[in-house]
């Protein structure tokens, strides 16, 4: 099983690995993008962000994430985590969705592909 490409996705964690409301980051070394992705664990779901937020240079994987949003932990801005829409100022610029899929317990992460809504 190979870890790069997007075709198939970077294998980033094993599922029980990221705690519901916790969030891990994955380096832009590792994702090929131009930002580090965190990947979020809530309500049963995974998803994926751009890790910077939009607003400040703050990291979303170290925001509170609850009932499907982020919060940044610098000054408050809310990313709805299916979508990356702004869900509160400060931020006016929503934060890129990356597609996210459980296979064999394993969490893959697709940078650059729209997560399917």
């Amino acid at each position: 099983m190979s870890n790069t490409g997007t075709s198939t996705g970077i294998r980033v964690a094993v599922a029980g690995d990221i705690a519901e409301g916790e969030a891990i980051k994955v380096p832009a070394e590792q994702t090929g993008h131009g930002d580090a992705i965190a990947v979020f664990h809530d309500e049963g779901a995974y998803y994926a962000l751009d890790d910077t937020c939009t607003h400040g240079q703050a990291s979303l994987s170290e925001g509170w994430i609850e009932g499907g949003e982020v919060e940044c932990p610098l000054h408050s801005a809310r990313f709805c985590l299916k979508t990356g829409e702004v869900q509160c100022m400060p931020a006016t610029v929503g934060a890129r969705a990356h597609r996210v899929a459980v296979r064999d317990g394993e969490i893959w992460l697709h940078p650059g592909e729209e997560p399917t809504v």
